[in-house]
């Protein structure tokens, strides 16, 4: 090899080192989302929008939308179903089409937090006293409406309302951009946007149907984000000190 070559190796490789070196951790950026997006709940709270939003949607007769089809058959219905067939997906990917154990043990990984987030959010809703929009006796239910940070307190309805349990159809597949995008950064970015896109979809139907506030979703998308960041950092952790053994 000659000199010149060599030199221009080096030259290369210490562009490289530079240009890592000038990218942002993606943990910090993770708990910068996380961060910001538990500010603008925490707003949303305070503000006491929840109400105001559900009202456009809902009469002392109840909700419109309740059983269109739109919002009941496709989109939470068919929504179920489509989060299903995308576990399925994980798992045949996982499995049957990686030969790579070091990535099988990856994607088995995120699986697994993608069904935590799955499991985590519908039993934080079981435990909660909190009713949904159609429980109100202003929307034609028997509840009065009680902050779901008012622990504890009844509200006359049955409960089990917060967070959203069906936005976790969308949210609980975050997992998908954390587990691809260092493999794949364009299809870890397109499966964030679909993801986000799902979730606010299926939100909005739950809103209109009367089945959520605004903010049950808004959390169910938070909380699944959290986790996703918490267990990336976990792992990072975990790889790195076995690189450094």
């Amino acid at each position: 090899m000659s000199a010149l070559h060599a030199a221009a190796i080096a030259s290369a490789q210490a562009r490289g080192r530079r240009g890592k070196a000038r990218e942002p951790d993606p943990r910090r950026i993770d708990l910068a989302v996380a961060l910001s997006g538990l500010a603008l709940l925490v707003a949303w709270e305070i503000g006491g929008f929840d109400l105001a939003v559900s009202r456009h949607y809902g009469t002392i007769h109840g909700f419109l939308w309740r059983n269109a089809w739109l919002t009941r058959a496709l989109l939470h219905d068919g929504g179920r179903a489509l989060g299903w067939c995308v576990l399925a997906a994980m798992v045949g990917i996982a499995w049957w089409r990686t030969d790579d154990e070091a990535l099988r043990r990856q994607h088995g990984y995120w699986i697994g937090i993608t069904l935590l987030c799955l499991v985590l959010i519908p039993t934080i809703k079981r435990l909660s006293s909190s009713s949904c929009p159609w429980d109100l006796a202003e929307f034609g239910g028997v509840a009065a409406y009680v902050s779901h940070w008012r622990f504890g307190v009844r509200d006359g309805g049955p409960g089990h309302c917060f967070p959203s349990g069906h936005a976790v159809a969308a949210f609980a597949f975050l997992t998908l951009y954390f587990d691809w995008r260092a493999l794949r950064p364009r299809l870890a970015r397109g499966c964030l946007a679909a993801v986000c896109v799902a979730g606010v979809l299926y939100g909005w139907a739950q809103l209109a149907r009367g089945a959520h506030y605004v903010s049950h979703t808004l959390w169910s998308a938070w909380l699944c984000w959290a986790v996703c960041a918490a267990a990336q950092w976990w792992r990072a952790r975990r790889l790195d000190a076995q690189t450094s053994r």
